[in-house]
Order: structure tokens, then sequence, then C-alpha cells
């Protein structure tokens, strides 16, 4: 299910070595996700947008450099003196004597710590010439992790297992793939969770909409004393970043959106995109491990990908064994193992071990790929618990994206969607079907979408676009470029993996910390290499 969008660009953009440790001991390692508090009934009152934009923070030292606080703002836009909302709000200190403002900052998602990946990982936002030139603000959106409340479904803490949420993610049904069985087992596991999310989270979940939090953004924009926003967004941080050109286009300063969503295609069109870029970003895997020593494939691409197809049948009936706990690789856990690798060329060489030990009957390191992706704990680190999740992360994820889009699940349409799928992908299309089921029983209505996403008036928009882009495919980035904006500028990286600022692309990285800095680009758009 969590494929059925826009999937999350912090962790590919924790690096190798993150991975590396997480498959090799101890599992990814994160703050204590914050309590999913009520308003405080002694809140300060607010009435309008101004009193929000006009609050004062009370910020403080949270580390080097560092100072977080909490924003307040309305639970529900259209009540602006109604139930408010905190945001948890990091900023990092520029180093030079005189910053040049403030960049806010969204790493993806929906459902990503900004607030957690500045605390932890500031130095893999974009360039050394950007966290010197500006200040540097994360954010939690709405919802997510330390902003009060958060979503609750399962997720409670990352000190106790969570087995709902294991069942929830890799649960098999004991029934054969997309039989009448397997669907009513689906259904009532997908309405066990909607259920869960309602009772533990309240009437928060109707208002995790990326247009409210875009309208969030502008308060940020204002507590950080800046006339105009400058935004760095990657992944689902760009409709973010549309959404918020649009609705303030004589705000926006200098914005790069990094890892296109199109905000025009339909939800089906958008999952479509996005398992061509999976299924494109598995070949270049494959002709690259072909030419390697020690690839557990021979023979042609295609014989390639027919093993991995087979591989994955075997698994809807026969998982194997882990060394985790008395786990079972299945094959949910596996597809998301493969999905995470696919992130990024620095991870394929996990991919290759994964599928090695797995053709042998070892499932622990598509395992454990899974768990990084789902942000859980493998094995017990410290106070964390084996079976605990790290943050709401895919909680907050289902949440936005069920609030903001929705696939039919009328049957017919569902069987039409399910022969596009498995024709856009032989190997995972097959894991794509029935995506109208993931939001069919989400407890609050859709919200309603911006009219129009042209950010009409606003100045010229970096897009960046990878052209093996897995999970934001190139196609994406072209049209928001250029369908899209009124103003934007295309850089295109003709590369592998999910964004591209920040990776050491000297060209990518050129283009947009001049653009940042200086307010130039190029006389045309350039192809970067």
């Amino acid at each position: 299910m969590k494929k059925r969008n826009w999937l999350i660009a912090s962790v590919a953009a924790l690096g190798a070595a993150a991975l590396g440790a997480a498959l090799l001991s101890t599992g990814p390692s994160s703050a204590n996700p914050a309590t999913s508090n009520p308003v405080a009934a002694n809140a300060p009152q607010f009435a309008t947008v101004a009193d929000y934009q006009n609050q004062t923070v009370q910020w403080t030292n949270c580390g080097t450099d560092l100072f977080c606080g909490k924003v307040t703002v309305p639970m529900d836009w259209s009540k602006p003196a109604g139930a408010t909302i905190k945001l948890a709000v990091i900023n990092h200190r520029a180093s030079a004597a005189k910053p040049l403002g403030t960049v806010i900052f969204n790493p993806g998602g929906p459902g990503a710590s900004g607030y957690d990946f500045v605390r932890d990982n500031f130095t893999s936002i974009g360039t050394k010439s950007l966290r010197a030139n500006y200040n540097v603000m994360g954010f939690d959106p709405r919802g997510v992790q330390n902003s009060q409340p958060a979503v609750r479904c399962y997720v409670m803490d990352n000190k106790n297992p969570s087995p709902k949420m294991d069942n929830f993610l890799y649960g098999d049904s004991g029934y054969p793939l997309g039989s009448a069985k397997d669907l009513a087992a689906t259904k009532a596991a997908i309405k066990a969770f909607d259920q869960a999310c309602a009772k533990n989270t309240g009437q928060l979940l109707a208002h995790l909409d990326t247009v409210s939090t875009a309208k969030d953004l502008d308060i940020l924009r204002a507590v950080g004393g800046d006339a105009k926003l400058n935004y760095l967004g990657y992944s689902y941080g760009t409709f973010i970043g549309v959404n918020y050109a649009s609705l303030f286009p004589s705000k926006v300063g200098r914005m790069v959106l990094d890892g296109a969503v199109d905000p025009t295609v339909s939800d089906e069109d958008q999952t479509l995109n996005q398992l061509r870029g999976f299924d494109d970003a598995l070949t270049q895997y494959l002709m690259d491990c072909l030419g390697n020593s020690g690839c557990p494939f021979s023979g042609t691409v295609a014989d390639a990908r027919s093993k991995i197809s087979t591989f994955l049948r075997d698994l809807e009936t026969k998982p194997i064994s882990t060394t985790d706990n008395g786990r079972k690789l299945t094959v949910a856990m596996a597809t998301s193992g493969i999905d995470m690798a696919l992130y990024s060329k620095s991870y394929w060489t996990y991919l290759t071990s994964g599928f090695t030990s797995a053709f042998k009957g070892d499932g622990t390191t598509l395992e454990r790929l899974a768990d990084f992706y789902n942000d859980r704990n493998t094995v017990a680190n410290g106070d964390q618990a084996a079976g605990s999740y790290n943050s709401n992360e895919m909680e907050a994820f289902i949440a936005t994206s069920c609030m903001d889009s929705r696939q039919s699940a009328d049957p017919k349409k569902m069987a039409i969607q399910n022969k596009r799928v498995l024709a856009a992908s032989s190997v995972m299309g097959r894991y794509w079907q029935f995506g109208g089921l993931a939001c069919a029983y989400w407890p609050a209505k859709v919200a309603k979408p911006l009219a129009s996403y042209s950010a009409k008036g606003a100045p010229t928009i970096v897009v960046v676009g990878t052209t093996h882009d897995p999970a934001t495919p190139y196609s994406q980035a072209q049209h928001l470029a250029h369908g899209v904006l009124a103003n934007a500028f295309l850089v295109t990286y003709d590369g592998e993996g999910h964004t591209a600022y920040g990776q050491g692309h000297s060209c990518v990285d050129n283009t947009v910390d001049d653009f940042f800095v200086s307010g130039t680009l190029p006389s045309s758009e350039p192809t970067c290499k």
C-alpha cells in the first residue's frame, strides 16, 4: 500500500552507510515519537490568520546551532478561530556572518519528519554552500511524528513491538493472491487499520491534506521572518511546494523542487508512472548486476526478470526463513525490500546480497531492507524494542495520501486498473493490483484539490528531474516544468536514483546553488551527467 503514491525520499537520502549499519546490526535509529497529546486547554487564542503569523515562538537551544520550537496553526483552515495544533519546527543557523534568509526544507513522504532530518542528518541537506548561506528550517507537517497531535493507528512508541503493524504491512492472508478470500481478508485488514486511526487520532484525521500543509507553510515563513518563502522540497515535498506556490504566488522567493510529483494526473496514472519507474530501475540494476562478478543472475535481463518473478510467486505460498526471531520473508516483505534498494544505485550491492541469500533460502537481507524502508527496528537497540517502529511515518503517509486523492474502489474500475499495472511491469505489477482498496474505507472525505497548479504570478521555480528516478519518474518533472507551472526551469540529471541535488553531482549542485545564492540560472536548461 505504501507504493500507491509517492515513496519516501528521506529514506533514500540517508545514504548507504546508514542502510549498511541497519542491515548488519541494529536497524534504523531515530528519536522516540512524540506522544499524541490533545491541544492544551489553556492555549493562547487565535482568531485570524494574522494572529498565527504574528505569534511568538519559544525557541530553545537543542544542539549546536540548532533551535527548536512549536508553531501553532489551525486544525481546520476554514475555522481559524477553532481548534489548534502544534507543528514541531527546528532551525539550523547558517555559518555565514550575514545569512541570505531561511530555506524551509521538506524531505518527502508524505509522513517523513523534516524535524528529525535536520537534527540528525543536516549535512545531507543540499550542499555546503546552501547550508552556509541560509538558515535551514525543518518541520514535521501536521500529523507527523513530533507535531501534536500526531497520527496514531497501531504504532504508539518504539519501546514496544507492534505486531498489528507488522501484520498490516507484511502479513499474508493465506489464500491465493487476488482470490475472493484473499480480497476479503485484505479489506478486513484495511478496515481494522482505518478504525484504529480514527479511534487513536480523532478529529485531526480529516485535516491532513496537503493544501492545509501548504497553508501551514506560510505561517512558518512568517514566524521565520521572511517576506518571501525560500523552499527546498524533495519528492512529496515538491507537491507541498506546488500547492504553496499556487496558493501564494506573490510570496514565493527561491523555490527548488527535486523529484517532482505531477499534481495534474489521476491517482491511477500516478501509480502507473511510479510502477514504470521502479520497473525501469529494476532493469537498470539487472543490467549492472549481470556485468559484475558475484551476480546471482545469469543470461539476459529477461532471464533475470523471470527468475525474480518465479521467486516472488513461490513466496506467495512458501515464505522463507530469516535469522531474526523466527520471522519469515513474505512476498509483501520481499517486494518492499526490493523497492527500498531501487531508490539509489548505492543500494544495489545490498539488493545483490539480498537476492543471493534469498535464492539459497535465507530472506534476512531482504527482510532488513523492508524494515529499513518502513522504519522498523529489526532487532533491539538500546531502549528500542525489536519489532517496534521508530516513527509514525507509514501511518502519516497513508493518512495524507488518502486525504489528497483516491483510486476508485469500484470492482469494474479496479479490474481495468489491474490490467494496466500488469501490463506496466511483468515482475512487480502483480503486487500493485487493487490499489483502490487502500483508501476505500478511510473515515474522512477526500479533500478538495486546488483548481489550478500553475502558480501564475510566481517567479521562476526550479524543477530537478532524474532520468531513471524510480519513485518520481522523469516524465513528471518534465510535465511539471513545461506543462503545469507557468514559470519554471528544468534541470535534468541523466542518471540513476531518487532526487539529485546535494548528492555530489556538480552540474546539478552548482546550478541550484547559483539559483539559491545569487538568483541566477543558465541561459538554457542543462542536462547534467
